[in-house]
């Protein structure tokens, strides 16, 4: 009687693969290795994990170093069966061997020579190490520094960060001098980044080869994206971590900075023309797509100044038009894991998409005819659309409307949903933050805090406001409003609300808004999370066939100035200019400005006008979820809101008779009807 897979694998495979020396420290087996955590399917009532992948046997040449993959099938079957997963499984796992076997017949494919064959033992670890470093021209001193063990952090490296990290040293060691890696947000660079450098200083590589712990520089263009790894994943360097500012300290080795803090600015040549050009052997550059390797960037000069040093570019978005200096400047990624990936093995959360349109989007705005702002002027007679709004209007009834539909959102769904709102500009954050402050009093008289806003002018109140939200046992802040500051940098693992309340053209910025909800947190019920966009960013951006990351599902909903929900089938927004280059809409926001009698015009942004009063309304909701293949959204649902708003307006069916059948009350209803975007043709 031939044996199950159970048993061949018990009985055959694995004696036969500790006898090749395969349990001998430093080498290893682990069998029935789940190497993804399964992905996350949204469909049903409640969301559910989907089994994820499993090798039958995962061969480690040390503990870091994975370099063989075993698929067992029952004695009974062919060996080749099990081929096709084995080499699945390789291709995902990054390795060069992978085996199929019966227990008693063994094949191997080797991607080193493309060649498969069946072979009557495993080879032992040494063996096939050998076989790996003939292929990558690995001597005896750069294997041993390759092979350093990572740090035992609180979790191990995951399988896609374990490729990242051995692919990045390897790289070094054979003197690759710029190089690249392109990981997406909430997949953890840092961890990876901290991997990197604590081998190569505990290996004591170094440019020259001398006897000495390297000299590192991780450079990134914020202080959120510098303090945090530096405090918390860099802890492990102890006292020879450093940041860079003020006076050049030499006598450190893990140094830290923001590019401000070390360019030239008016008042002196630069921080970093204090250091030799060869005094750092590597620096690691944390989102390299924000500026430094753009030929036209002021940045780009700190990198060309330490040309002797291995430079290392860490970003999440592929190559596009938008971040094509990057991959010019650092060339090809050593490894790609990309959003569509990892919310495909289950370390990512997948998301829902809600479009919802005001009519002021749908159908643009036009002032009526002598119309005049907030401080006396008159506005311009032309039609404005969703690129004019917060830009050249500053369209008071449309944030209104935004605010309140999102507030009726928060209170079906969750009213403790961390939500984080992308807004135009500073003002606009500001302006969205009052309206959802006392659209949600009750909540804010018990949580002062419960909504913030968190740019560039709140400065260290604003860093506390987003540390609080960032924790993960904190009430409040729930929600906060922002323009560009935390579109990077931010690890907010609880975040279940992304909302655009501005138009998003690039889709590197794109991409690093969706990471901020990108995260997932089991255990504390975050398994996924909604993308709110009241612009047509997001519908614009999944249509793109670059993206690689789809939504499990597109809601569209039309609002009206009441945050309520109108029918307009129609409805959709109007395509959209990208922002120009260098744009941040941190530094031209204008102040926020309180409607009061005879103001003066705004001298900061005499561009735009200021429309306090007027009514908006909404219209469809259309959802949508992948086909079957993932490549193309289809629409599963399509609600008419036209009835939910008459059942608002009545208690009964005979109340709304009885008030019909009298002409006076019947063109009452009418008016209303009017209001609320609905217009009946009697």
């Amino acid at each position: 009687m031939s044996h199950n897979e159970a048993d061949t694998c018990r009985i055959f495979v694995t004696p036969k693969l500790r006898s090749a020396g395969w349990e001998k420290l430093p080498h290893s087996i682990t069998e029935q290795k789940y190497f993804t955590d399964g992905r996350v399917d949204l469909k049903g009532q409640a969301p559910k994990r989907l089994e994820g992948k499993k090798a039958d046997y995962l061969l480690r040449y040390t503990r870091d170093f994975s370099i063989a993959v075993v698929e067992a099938k029952a004695e009974s079957e062919e060996p080749g069966k099990g081929m096709q997963q084995a080499k699945e499984y390789a291709e995902i796992l990054g390795l060069k061997f992978a085996y199929a076997t019966n227990g008693h017949r063994i094949l191997e494919f080797d991607y080193l020579t493309g060649l498969e064959r069946e072979i009557f033992e495993y080879p032992t670890p040494d063996e096939l190490f050998e076989r790996l470093k003939t292929n990558t021209d690995l001597d005896e001193e750069k294997t041993e520094k390759l092979l350093t063990p990572s740090h035992l952090l609180k979790f191990p490296p995951r399988y896609y960060q374990e490729i990242a990290i051995n692919r990045a040293i390897m790289a070094i060691l054979l003197r690759k001098r710029r190089m690249l890696l392109t990981m997406a947000t909430g997949t953890g660079k840092t961890v990876v980044a901290f991997q990197i450098c604590w081998k190569l200083w505990n290996s004591r590589w170094n440019r020259e080869g001398a006897h000495r712990k390297p000299r590192i520089l991780f450079l990134a263009d914020r202080n959120v994206l510098v303090d945090d790894p530096k405090d918390k994943t860099f802890a492990a360097f102890g006292d020879a971590r450093h940041k860079m500012q003020g006076a050049a300290l030499t006598s450190r080795e893990m140094y830290f900075s923001t590019y401000q803090s070390i360019a030239k600015d008016s008042n002196r040549p630069g921080l970093y023309r204090e250091f030799s050009k060869d005094f750092f052997d590597l620096i690691v550059i944390d989102e390299c797509h924000r500026g430094s390797s753009r030929k036209d960037s002021s940045w780009r000069e700190i990198l060309e100044y330490f040309e002797p040093a291995y430079q290392l570019g860490m970003t999440a978005t592929p190559l596009r038009d938008d971040n094509r200096d990057t991959y010019d400047y650092f060339g090809n990624p050593l490894y790609t894991y990309s959003l569509f990936q990892g919310i495909d093995d289950g370390f990512l959360a997948p998301y829902k998409v809600h479009r919802v349109i005001t009519q002021a989007d749908a159908d643009g705005w036009r002032p009526d005819k002598g119309m005049v702002d907030r401080y006396g002027r008159e506005i311009p007679d032309e039609k404005y659309h969703t690129k004019d709004f917060e830009r050249k209007i500053v369209h008071l009834p449309r944030t209104k409307a935004i605010a309140r539909h999102l507030g009726d959102y928060m209170k079906r769904t969750d009213r403790f949903a961390k939500t984080i709102v992308f807004c135009v500009d500073q003002s606009h954050a500001d302006a969205m933050r009052r309206e959802l402050n006392n659209l949600n009093a009750d909540l804010v008289k018990r949580y002062p805090n419960y909504v913030e806003r968190v740019t560039s002018d709140e400065g260290k109140i604003g860093k506390g406001h987003l540390s609080d939200f960032q924790e993960l046992e904190t009430f409040a802040p729930v929600i906060l409003t922002t323009s560009q500051l935390l579109t990077t940098g931010v690890d907010a693992p609880t975040c279940k609300n992304v909302v655009l309340a501005r138009v998003v053209n690039s889709m590197s910025e794109f991409k690093q808004i969706i990471g901020r909800g990108t995260r997932m947190r089991e255990d504390y019920g975050k398994m996924w999370f909604n993308i709110i966009d009241y612009t047509g960013s997001a519908t614009t951006n999944f249509a793109d066939p670059d993206f690689d990351g789809y939504p499990e599902a597109e809601e569209v909903t039309t609002i009206n100035d009441e945050g309520e929900a109108v029918a307009n089938e129609d409805a959709a927004s109007d395509s959209v200019d990208e922002e120009p280059a260098g744009y941040n809409a941190e530094d031209d926001a204008p102040p926020a400005v309180d409607p009061k009698p005879d103001p003066e015009p705004p001298p900061q942004s005499p561009q735009k006008f200021y429309v306090d009063e007027g009514h908006i309304e909404i219209a469809s909701h259309l959802i949508y979820e992948m086909d079957a293949d993932g490549k193309q959204l289809k629409v599963v649902q399509y609600t008419d809101y036209t009835k939910e708003q008459i059942r608002t307006l009545f208690t009964s069916l005979d109340a709304l008779q009885g008030q019909w059948t009298d002409p006076v009350e019947r063109n009452s209803i009418l008016e209303i009807l009017e209001q609320r975007g609905l217009t009946l043709i009697i």
